[in-house]
């Protein structure tokens, strides 16, 4: 199996939610940070290619048909590039809000430096916001960086701007599937982030 979409979006934008949906329309099990708590085995992979071994993205993606979230999404580059077929899913939400719901959740697990994965201080607090995650202004202009970056590099008939909210038609278009008959999924709220971070140490949406 190989990928045939790749998110780009910033965890805290619906990429749960997206997961859902993307299992959903057919597109075969998507990775997300949940599939990596859930497997020891992924862990340790993402590991490793988190502290600098070279990644083999076909085996870190081996049963995967999709992906979106962090750490997959911090290397959007790498992975358009590995797999050329792959479209692109940028999800969005307003800055402001982006920041609120990502420092009542995956900051207060990059500050407290206990997770799981690891992945929360080590990738998201190091590589994606160079160690200053808790500075709102420097957090957010990495955040619209990010997606200036991702609509500059590629053409509209392989990227989708997907704002939380959009619903099925936008997604369902981009993927030539037929839109379904039941509401789009929402799930992650802050709420249940805490209760799942309670639970298992999870670093989140």
């Amino acid at each position: 199996m190989t990928l045939s979409l790749i998110g780009a979006g910033f965890g805290r934008t619906g990429t749960e939610s997206m997961k859902l949906a993307l299992e959903q329309l057919g597109l075969g099990r998507c990775h997300h940070m949940r599939e990596v708590i859930d497997d020891e085995e992924l862990r340790d992979r993402w590991r490793k290619v988190v502290n600098g071994e070279p990644p083999d993205w076909d085996q870190l993606f081996d049963g995967f048909g999709c992906t979106v979230d962090w750490p997959s999404a911090y290397y959007w580059r790498e992975l358009a590039a590995h797999y050329p077929d792959a479209k692109i899913l940028l999800t969005v939400r307003s800055s402001d809000s982006w920041y609120k719901s990502f420092s009542n959740t995956i900051l207060k697990v990059i500050e407290s430096g206990d997770s799981l994965t690891g992945m929360g201080p080590q990738l998201v607090g190091k590589k994606v916001f160079a160690g200053r995650a808790g500075d709102r202004d420097h957090a957010i202009s990495l955040y619209e960086r990010n997606t200036a970056e991702v609509q500059a590099a590629f053409p509209p008939e392989r990227l989708l701007t997907y704002t939380v909210g959009d619903g099925w038609e936008p997604l369902c278009a981009f993927l030539g599937k037929p839109v379904p008959d039941t509401p789009f999924p929402r799930t992650n709220s802050t709420e249940q982030f805490h209760q799942s971070f309670t639970s298992k140490g999870a670093d989140g949406e």
